[in-house]
């Protein structure tokens, strides 16, 4: 097996009710009730013009620098996709642009993320398809491999794999392994709420933050409480 330049099946995908689910509620909710344990790293920012990412996980591995496998990715990914590659970080050549963004708009993807660089920025920043990365240059990308298509990655410790939840919104990306969304979506949104109702008392003066910090800092053994 040519491990580091292959092309593997998906063989799981979250469904389309789910990524519906989880598209409504704030990544922070999601992530509190994940214990704040995970997460795809300060780096990787939103770049287009606003809105929420959700979706399976359409996985890339590729050298830094060098974009062939996202093109075979945009070739075989389906309609609700996020494509997520793993690039290494690398900023020096940008990965994707306006046409192949313009590619993955058009074949129904929902998204792409780019731990490395991207171009056409101008682009991006002016349209709502959701892009996601961690730098821009004009410099263009290599085409002559290797690299792996859904094989497992990571994003600054935050595993992923093929058919696991992506989403990202304002305060970055999260992903959701595929056999825990039925447990934590009823949490989050749990989550969610208390908070929504939680910031009304707090606009309609009904709450006191002052009770829980000093109990906190009493319980701590803070002086002067």
């Amino acid at each position: 097996m040519a491990h580091g330049f292959r092309i593997l099946e998906r063989t799981r995908r979250v469904d389309e009710q789910t990524v519906r689910q989880f598209r409504e509620l704030p990544v922070a909710n999601v992530s509190d009730v994940m214990s704040r344990l995970t997460a795809g790293g300060p780096n990787l920012r939103p770049l287009h013009a606003g809105g929420p990412l959700a979706g399976p996980a359409f996985t890339v591995k590729t050298r830094p620098g060098d974009n062939l496998m996202i093109h075979k990715a945009l070739l075989m990914a389906k309609p609700g996709d996020v494509i997520v590659v793993d690039a290494g970080g690398e900023l020096s050549n940008a990965l994707v642009g306006e046409m192949m963004l313009s590619h993955a708009i058009q074949i129904g993807v929902a998204g792409v993320v780019i731990n490395g660089a991207v171009r056409d920025y101008g682009w991006i920043k002016n349209n709502s398809f959701p892009v996601f990365a961690a730098g821009i240059t004009h410099r263009g990308p290599y085409k002559d491999g290797p690299g792996e298509i859904n094989a497992p990655i990571s994003l600054d410790g935050m595993v992923i794999n093929p058919g696991d939840l992506i989403m990202g919104d304002d305060d970055g990306l999260l992903c959701v392994p595929y056999e825990l969304t039925g447990e934590i979506y009823p949490l989050a949104k749990a989550k969610h709420e208390a908070e929504l109702k939680t910031v009304a008392n707090t606009l309609a003066g009904k709450l006191d933050p002052k009770l829980w910090v000093d109990e906190s800092l009493k319980r701590l053994g803070c002086e002067g409480v």
